[in-house]
């Protein structure tokens, strides 16, 4: 009899580690759309200029901005001219 209990407990413990590691990724789903905003950009979070987040009222002045500036003329939209970067030479 202790040859068969042997496998059914490694079993069960197996279903127990999956479940528990299941039900953390549900979780962490959500907690993760707010926690990003708190970790400092040197440690993975959002940098500087990222933009702000979908549906919040923010988002909808910086998609009005964006699309008021794209319907301008190049000239007047204020944005210095970005230099061209030099390719960079290929190591072999």
């Amino acid at each position: 009899m202790p040859f068969f209990s042997r496998p059914i407990s490694v079993l069960t413990a197996l279903a127990f580690a999956a479940c528990t590691l299941g039900g953390c990724g549900t979780v962490n789903r959500k907690l993760s759309a707010g926690m990003a905003d708190y970790i400092p950009a040197w440690a993975g979070g959002l940098p500087a200029d990222a933009p702000p987040r979908a549906g919040t009222p923010e988002y909808d002045k910086f998609m009005q901005e964006r699309e008021r500036k794209r319907l301008m003329p190049a000239a007047e939209r204020g944005d210095d001219a970005k230099p061209a970067t030099p390719p960079q030479d290929a190591a072999h």
